[in-house]
């Protein structure tokens, strides 16, 4: 077990100002894995402090040394991935494989393609040829206050922290409290990359403690949050008594459209994306909606998928599934699966409680439900474990109906060998990302949502000017400064 371990502030690593733990479960086995403390508004001040008192020079830092001290990052990461993997398979259950293979790489990923994009950015440039003497001027923000999930955790660091030294702006970062140890391994590369004192700076905390005195801070110029859109809504709320900027990357109910002329490997990609991360993820294609001449084989076929992933320990190396991240969210998919039954949608696959032969750790059975309706609450509600709604539809104005019949809107995606048709989706369906074909996005295309999936487009230039202010300059001489 790891013992308490601190936060780092200006460069150092630091006592909280009053002990308050907080034990880090492991979700395979129900074991306390690690301890930490969680922060209090003292904590919270002295990490806005210090990063308040590093702005003004890292933010006059050429931007070419900010890009080095993000090379060292790299570095530091190369040298110790296999650390980071671990982290993240112990403390939130990614299986070994999963956490070697595709959580812990988000971190070069991201930041290589953050580089690239960075070398793109004109940070003096005209306004135009009709006013030769303007100018715009990209400038950092400021302090900002970045608050980070467990379900990908250093996707979300690396997406949030990486463009923000890169803009020039200081930070806090509050990871989440459930999957801390990969954010604390993340500050030691930080530190030993030689980044200066306070321009990087790490509280644990809660939600309702650091979270909240993060987002009211009269000295904190934004907060970019991922999570919940509960959580988001607070924050928004909290925020607004300082006019901060507020970037939201919250939930989804991705729709998998399918129509009848899709490849033969379709449906099976759209299951095993669904449940990939255990359903913990924001951008899963929860909603399969199939074309009605092909429904009956989809619902077959989907359900002889699921009923071959695997599920076990995150320490076994293997293509299954681990545990869902805690007591409290294995909860709620399980009152989910039970609401699914009761409204009548057909159990194909799966259903409640524990998979067989299995007594402890947060293990939830591959589940899909079948011939469900779009207002039923599991087509509605974010479930964020392995549970999959198939719903038929008749043709593509109805698809379309559909799955934009939804409060939220991250990603959807289309499954089709109709060129055109593919396009008019991609142009119809209400969301910040469309993915067709099993086609993954391209690095430095940006990621977000619209409606209650929140408005932040995190990854290459948009996430860099995310952190960056405009500002108008007229009268510019031309001459060097």
């Amino acid at each position: 077990m790891i013992e308490n371990r601190n936060f780092y502030i200006n460069g150092a690593w630091v006592a909280p100002a009053k002990s308050r733990d907080f034990e880090v479960i492991d979700p395979s086995t129900e074991d306390v894995c690690a301890v930490i403390s969680l922060g209090d508004q003292a904590d919270t001040d002295a990490a806005v402090g210090a990063a308040t008192a590093a702005f003004p020079g890292w933010a006059a830092t050429p931007p070419a040394e900010r890009a080095k001290y993000v090379r060292a990052i790299l570095d530091q990461y190369e040298a110790r991935k296999e650390e980071m993997a671990k982290a993240i398979s112990l403390e939130m259950g990614a299986p070994i494989d999963m956490a070697r293979d595709s959580q812990a790489p988000c971190l070069p990923w991201h930041l290589k393609g953050f580089l690239t994009a960075f070398d793109e950015i004109e940070w003096i440039r005209p306004l135009g040829p009709h006013a030769p003497n303007d100018r715009i001027a990209m400038e950092p923000i400021g302090v900002v206050g970045l608050i980070t999930p467990w379900n990908w955790p250093m996707n979300q660091v690396t997406l949030k922290v990486i463009p923000a030294l890169l803009a020039g702006c200081t930070i806090v970062l509050k990871p989440s409290e459930e999957a801390p140890l990969s954010s604390l391994l993340f500050a030691e590369f930080v530190h030993d990359a030689g980044v200066p004192a306070g321009v990087f700076n790490l509280v644990n905390g809660d939600g309702a403690g650091v979270g909240s005195q993060l987002s009211r801070h009269e000295d904190v110029a934004m907060i970019s949050f991922t999570g919940s859109t509960r959580a988001g809504r607070a924050i928004s709320a909290a925020a607004a008594e300082t006019l901060k900027r507020v970037t939201l990357e919250l939930g989804g109910k991705g729709a998998n459209v399918i129509f009848a002329d899709a490849d033969e490997k379709a449906i099976k990609r759209g299951v095993i994306h669904c449940m990939n991360n255990s359903g913990q993820s924001c951008n899963a294609p929860t909603r399969m909606l199939v074309e009605r001449s092909i429904y009956d084989q989809a619902v077959e076929t989907a359900a002889e998928v699921a009923g071959k992933i695997g599920v076990g320990p995150a320490s076994e190396p293997g293509r299954h599934i681990g545990p869902v991240v805690n007591k409290s969210q294995w909860g709620k998919i399980q009152d989910m699966i039970e609401v699914g039954i009761k409204e009548g949608a057909r159990l194909v696959a799966g259903g409640p409680g524990l998979p067989e032969g299995m007594n402890k750790g947060y293990y939830v059975r591959p589940t899909v439900f079948a011939d469900v309706d779009n207002q039923m609450r599991i087509a509605r509600e974010e479930i964020f474990g392995p549970v999959l709604s198939i719903i038929p539809f008749e043709d593509e104005k109805r698809a379309v109906e559909i799955a934009n019949d939804t409060p939220y809107g991250l990603t959807n995606y289309v499954q089709s060998q109709d060129g055109a048709k593919r396009n008019r989706m991609a142009r119809a369906l209400r969301s910040g990302m469309v993915e067709m074909n099993g086609q993954a996005r391209g690095a430095g295309s940006p990621f977000g949502g619209v409606k209650m999936s929140g408005r932040a487009r995190e990854g290459g230039v948009w996430g860099i000017e995310e952190f960056l202010e405009v500002k108008a300059i007229s009268g510019w001489s031309g001459e060097a400064s």
